[in-house]
């Protein structure tokens, strides 16, 4: 009987061999290292395995390091409603290595992949639609990589005169507001003794 999350880790190293290549225990919470190439098999094994029994799949996210050769982590979080468990799963592609679907063990994984595809460009090979699901159509780019421009691209909007959606460059607009950037010592003075807001205490009083 695997009692504890270290005699779990174990477990699934011997059992897995090469699809486990690095088993973590910090901060109470398991997390297996693992390739494309083993990610399926690992996977398999954790949903059927009787000690494991991760049937729900809740997250698969994406981390992004550009300072490494490979450069994107897909990160994947586990339940089991049976022994009240979760792990992580974890595996490191660059931009150019498709990361094989895990939409036949999961359905839930369709979305979840789709949402890491759109925001950070990982490709998951064998998904059955795997298109933008938070970006507009015809986006161009990932978001969520550290190295996404965050001036110089376009917005979208509703043109009530145009009845259609127009593209825009991206605008900040600050009309409607006032900046008061003097510190509560520079605001003090004998000409102004109330600092912006200080009126509405003596308007009562």
């Amino acid at each position: 009987m695997v009692e504890t999350l270290e005699q779990l880790g174990a477990h699934v190293a011997q059992h897995c061999g090469a699809a486990v290549s690095a088993v973590d225990l910090a901060g109470g919470e398991l997390t297996l290292s693992t390739t494309p190439e083993g990610l399926l098999s690992l996977l398999g094994f954790l949903r059927d395995d009787p000690a494991c029994l991760f049937k729900s799949c809740v997250d698969i996210c994406g981390v992004d390091f550009p300072e490494r050769e490979l450069r994107f982590d897909v990160v994947y979080h586990l339940l089991s409603l049976k022994t009240n468990r979760r792990v992580r799963v974890r595996l490191a592609v660059d931009d150019a290595t498709a990361v094989p679907s895990a939409t036949d063990l999961w359905p839930s994984a369709g979305w979840y992949e789709r949402e890491a595809w759109d925001m950070y460009g990982v490709f998951f090979a064998g998904h059955p639609d795997l298109r933008r699901i938070l970006t507009d159509y015809g986006f161009e780019g990932h978001p969520l990589r550290k190295d996404f421009p965050l001036t110089g691209y376009v917005e979208l909007r509703y043109d009530e005169e145009q009845k259609r959606v127009v593209y825009e460059p991206v605008k900040l607009t600050q009309d409607f507001r006032s900046f008061d950037f003097l510190s509560p010592w520079e605001g003090m003075t004998p000409t102004r003794p109330l600092l912006p807001g200080d009126e509405k205490a003596t308007q009562n009083g």
